[in-house]
């Protein structure tokens, strides 16, 4: 469910990837049943494109990595956190329109 510009990440690849990256990382935990879930998809895929080279855009599974959901108290799908220097610095969760995402995001990369 990734385009070209919004890659994967797992429980075991979670913290070198996300925590431990130079450059702020947008993560959205979501199920292929979750229907806001896909409804957002195209809406990371515009911010993916939109802030390239700036952030990196990241999907995570919560079926198939239940431990960095727990990790961070995902209780509810779609949720977006943003991390900048290895701690969340921003969390949106359900269906937001982009310009919720890009204010989110404005502040974190200010």
């Amino acid at each position: 469910m990734a385009s070209n510009l919004v890659g994967a990440v797992t429980d075991s690849t979670f913290d070198a990837t996300v925590l431990q990256s130079q450059t702020p990382v947008l993560v959205d935990f979501w199920a292929a049943w979750c229907g806001p879930c896909r409804a957002l998809a195209p809406v990371v895929d515009e911010v993916a494109a939109a802030y390239e080279g700036k952030l990196t855009v990241l999907k995570m599974d919560v079926d198939s990595n239940p431990a960095t959901a727990g990790r961070f108290g995902i209780r509810g799908i779609p949720a977006l956190l943003v991390f900048k220097g290895g701690k969340v610095a921003e969390q949106i969760v359900g269906f937001v329109p982009k310009e919720h995402i890009d204010g989110a995001l404005a502040r974190v990369l200010a």
